[in-house]
């Protein structure tokens, strides 16, 4: 959540501050600020609203500092206007500073500070990161070297903080350095030739540099125009390994389409190749899986399999849950992350924790991560960015490899995860109890899926039909049956998040129990039914919702004449495996919750009150 972008080197630095703020707005988009250091004072400019705005106000500036800090906001303390937005300067007008993150003690660090005489002009946490460097730096009357007082003052200040942070600080004393420091929200230094960029995501760099240092948590880098020192905010220094970021800036672009969100769901085919691709082996029958292979025994032994995981990745997480219990006999049970360090889990010997989180720094899932570590889980991690926080810090695990998302909605990240959980299970199956033969036939259907998706994909024009005739309705019920229940809350997500259409996903049976109440001849029904051990059940329900005058919009299998018989409009998809089809009934309803968003008049990249990355509680 927030953007942070900073430079340091021999451009002017306003445009590609901009440009990499551009390049997060999907991390938050509620305001934006840019922050230099111009003849011994800091030039501040930001505004409520999207970076349009900004560059709009710079565009009358004269800025030729080659050094600046700038970040776009995702309020969390204080509403998003002109006032709260970064960068935040102290009452001395010396120190600025750009923030992710909360500081959950803020409130008695600004009485103390209001006691030493700081003065506040907003209603953020952040400014209170911003004096408190200020105070540390100023009561070091002793130190004559303003570029140790800096370095002190904010590792003072960093150990005062409770909370979180992405954090870096420029100051007029020094104006060719810049500070910045981590715990829990991500922070990455970009070293290009004679140049740096940090800034909160890799998207912000890839076009200058593809070198780059991920810092930890509690760590922080102190950057001069003559090179980068890395230490801890205890003054430890270590010696920091420069990582390849592995995308391109092509990757990051909308390649001809109108929104991010449609180019990653129409690359799906191509995304979910990348993420099978050397991992299944058709020949032979095999599944490769190098990220886990050294702890093949203790997954085999293994007693349960405990998952945690936020939103979207949590529905992938639940589909896992019936392929772990099917193919791997494994007892498992799914956990919001945000629940689960908060009650006392059980946590047995042979305890196999996954944890899912597309960026890999999502703050919920981290502290679920912990939990489980500390109560002696052997932990797996499931992410897309490589040298995120969970990456680095579970026992093993497994990437996604479907290329950067920036989409807020999550799409091809979703199929990835499903891929990459389906080949984790068989793989723990096949040295269980799987035969060779059925494993083999999951490796070809699993391998088959990418070009199934691309048929389905074919069908967008249609389901923009659909979307068209019902996209003014303002509730919505998406119903499946196991496998398909996890993809009925998936699909009512998708809508939600990005048309403001309230939705619901239940298991078909519940509908009974309750929710058939709501249907009228206003509320549309989408019903995941295709070919199954479940298929006559859920025609059955259909049955009950059309008997009330509901509308149904169904997914089903290619030929399903029963479905059309009984359904307002059928989707179809082709035939596969039931253990598999949620990568392939997903589909139609990302499609579907995307046309309705554009429908509907709605940004789709940049859902109201959504970031992409949440890394505060």
């Amino acid at each position: 959540m927030c953007g942070i972008v900073a430079y340091l080197g021999n451009k002017e630095a306003c445009p590609i501050l901009v440009e990499g703020l551009k390049r997060l707005e999907y991390r938050g988009y509620d305001s934006s600020g840019v922050a230099f250091v111009n003849d011994a004072a800091v030039d501040v400019v930001k505004t409520k609203g999207r970076i349009s705005v900004l560059e709009e106000k710079l565009k009358d500036k004269s800025l030729t500092s080659s050094l600046g800090i700038a970040h776009t906001r995702w309020a969390t303390h204080g509403v998003p206007n002109t006032t709260n937005a970064h960068p935040h300067v102290d009452h001395t007008g010396k120190i600025a500073i750009v923030h992710n993150g909360i500081i959950e003690n803020f409130s008695t660090l600004k009485k103390w500070l209001t006691k030493k005489g700081c003065t506040f002009t907003s209603d953020t946490d952040s400014e209170v990161a911003a004096n408190l460097i200020s105070l540390f730096y100023n009561e070091q009357t002793e130190e004559k070297d303003n570029a140790l007082r800096f370095e002190k003052a904010m590792r003072l200040a960093l150990n005062k903080v409770v909370g979180t942070y992405g954090i870096v600080a420029i100051c007029t004393d020094v104006p060719d350095t810049l500070i910045a420091a981590r715990k829990g929200s991500p922070m990455v230094l970009g070293v290009g030739d004679g140049e740096y960029v940090l800034a909160s995501d890799a998207a912000a760099i890839v076009q200058h540099t593809t070198q780059a240092v991920y810092l930890g948590d509690n760590e922080m880098v102190i950057i001069t125009p003559g090179g980068y020192k890395t230490l801890t905010i205890d003054n430890v220094p270590f010696e920091a390994k420069i990582e390849q970021i592995e995308y391109s800036l092509d990757e990051i672009e909308l390649a001809g389409h109108e929104h991010y969100m449609s180019k990653e769901i129409f690359e799906q085919p191509e995304t979910l190749k990348a993420a099978l691709s050397g991992r299944l082996n058709i020949t032979d029958g095999q599944i490769h899986l190098g990220g886990i292979k050294d702890l093949s025994r203790e997954l085999v032994r293994a007693r349960r399999v405990n998952i945690t995981a936020c939103g979207t990745a949590w529905h992938a997480g639940l589909v896992a849950e019936y392929l772990f219990e099917e193919f791997a006999q494994l007892p498992t049970e799914v956990d919001y992350a945000s629940e689960f360090r908060y009650r006392n889990p059980i946590i047995e010997e042979g305890t196999i924790q996954i944890v899912i989180s597309q960026s890999g720094e999502t703050i919920d899932t981290l502290a679920a991560l912990r939990e489980a570590k500390d109560r002696g889980a052997l932990s797996l991690g499931i992410v897309n960015s490589v040298g995120s926080t969970i990456a680095r810090e579970t026992d093993a695990g497994v990437y996604l490899h479907v290329g950067p998302e920036i989409g807020v909605a999550s799409t091809k990240a979703f199929t990835g995860q499903l891929a990459v959980l389906s080949m984790i299970a068989l793989y723990i199956a096949r040295r269980r109890h799987m035969s060779q033969q059925r494993f083999s036939q999951y490796v070809e259907a699993l391998n088959e899926i990418p070009d199934k998706i691309g048929e389905i994909l074919k069908q967008s024009e249609a389901i923009k039909e659909i979307a068209k005739k019902y996209c003014d309705r303002e509730n919505w019920l998406f119903l499946g049956r196991g496998y398909q229940f996890p993809v009925a809350l998936e699909g009512a997500l998708k809508l939600k998040e990005i048309s403001y259409i309230h939705a619901e996903g239940l298991p078909a049976a519940e509908m009974k129990h309750g929710p058939i109440a709501l249907i009228t001849e206003e509320m549309p029904v989408v019903f995941l039914a295709p070919k199954g051990t479940q298929y006559d059940k859920a025609l059955g329900n259909a049955e009950e919702v059309k008997a009330r005058g509901g509308i149904i919009l169904a997914v089903a299998t290619e030929g399903d004449d029963r479905m059309k018989e009984i359904a307002d409009h059928v989707i179809s998809i082709p035939d596969t495996l039931e253990e598999l089809q949620p990568l392939l009934t997903v589909i139609p309803l990302q499609l579907l919750a995307y046309h309705a968003a554009v429908l509907r008049g709605h940004d789709v990249d940049k859902p109201r009150n959504l970031a992409k990355s949440v890394t505060v509680e």
